[in-house]
């Protein structure tokens, strides 16, 4: 395991955490939970840590925890890293939420029971991974009892050494070790040229299950405080796409040719042929929500700006090799998440 992954794996977001006042019974109100969330954990796993705090205020009745920002419901199967990533461009911290125990919006966001939920959702997630990899998931689909609960318990937990162990025997590395190796150890150098980096060893010809959080802009911006906000889920495309990843001509797959590979429809001439590379065209739209798809749109983006790209809470120089993003940012469930923002012209933009 490499230095980079330990880092994501202890990385954390500091929540303030208010109850809804609808929900406050006593006088004065509780004051709000300080939590420490891990970024590849899920919001409800939480409920552990909040009910204790508001159980004396809350009003009779089942709980069903669901949580807002800002007036906008958040969704519970997004890891919360990623949320936080898409939702604060400029980071707030704490990250100020509201919570709910009561008055589940069903029609809003899909039904959650708990960890039970959280955790199908997530070995779901981790069998359309291992398709994407491998072709298929009987690998998944024969974990036994055993490892299913340890590989989970590790994600609860944060336990990387337990996670490594139990993964490794899922088979589902993405690239080759040796490619791995020279990419750690080109990136200590700091005098590297580019031509050295693009002598990098050999890169497995692989399919990398990524999720992509795309956020159209027609504004023009500096800085992130001035960045339009995400008020209303219908302004996220949720894009469920594989990259296959081929070298050619010597050169290294980077950060910047992924992503346009990811979204040929706003960079027609970076297509590379995508025959192969069929969608999963999971939206959020298949699981019960709205989404809207960049392919449904009727308008070929010919020029469009990458903003930004922010994985794991940070900034990737764009050329950065992808294999480094894959192999050290993946989440557990062998997705890579990126929430990637564009500008594009206001004739063009996402409807």
């Amino acid at each position: 395991m490499s230095e980079a992954q330990k880092y994501v794996w202890k990385g954390a977001i500091p929540l303030q955490i208010h109850l809804h006042e609808s929900e406050v019974t006593t006088l004065p109100p509780p004051p709000p939970a300080l939590v420490l969330a891990p970024r590849i954990g899920y919001l409800p796993l939480l409920i552990s840590l909040l009910k204790p705090h508001f159980s004396a205020t809350l009003p009779p009745g089942v709980d069903t925890i669901w949580f807002e920002y800002k007036g906008l419901h958040l969704k519970w199967y997004i890891p919360t890293g990623v949320l936080f990533d898409l939702l604060c461009m400029e980071p707030e911290r704490p990250w100020n939420l509201t919570v709910h125990f009561r008055g589940y919006p069903s029609n809003l966001l899909l039904p959650c029971e708990g960890e039970d939920s959280v955790k199908w959702s997530f070995i779901n997630s981790l069998k359309e991974a291992a398709y994407v990899i491998t072709g298929n998931c009987k690998n998944i689909m024969n974990m036994s009892q055993t490892d299913q609960v340890d590989l989970w318990g590790s994600v609860l937990n944060g336990n990387l050494e337990s996670y490594s162990r139990v993964s490794s025997k899922l088979k589902l590395e993405t690239f080759e070790d040796e490619y791995t190796e020279n990419v750690d150890s080109a990136s200590t150098k700091s005098q590297q040229s580019t031509g050295d980096a693009e002598a990098v060893g050999q890169v497995k010809t692989s399919r990398i299950p990524v999720r992509l959080y795309l956020w159209a802009v027609n504004e023009d911006f500096d800085d992130f405080e001035d960045a339009p906000v995400i008020d209303n889920w219908d302004k996220v495309s949720y894009i469920n796409r594989p990259v296959e990843i081929h070298k050619e001509d010597g050169k290294y797959f980077s950060l910047n040719d992924a992503v346009k590979r990811l979204l040929p429809e706003y960079f027609p001439e970076s297509s590379f042929g995508n025959e192969g590379d069929a969608s999963i065209n999971q939206s959020a739209g298949e699981e019960g929500e709205n989404s809207c798809d960049p392919e449904s749109s009727s308008h070929t983006v010919e020029i469009a700006e990458i903003k930004c790209v922010r994985i794991q809470g940070i900034e990737p120089s764009l050329e950065v090799p992808f294999s480094w993003v894959v192999n050290n940012l993946m989440n557990p469930e062998y997705f890579l998440h990126m929430c990637v923002c564009l500008k594009v012209s206001e004739a063009n933009a996402l409807q």
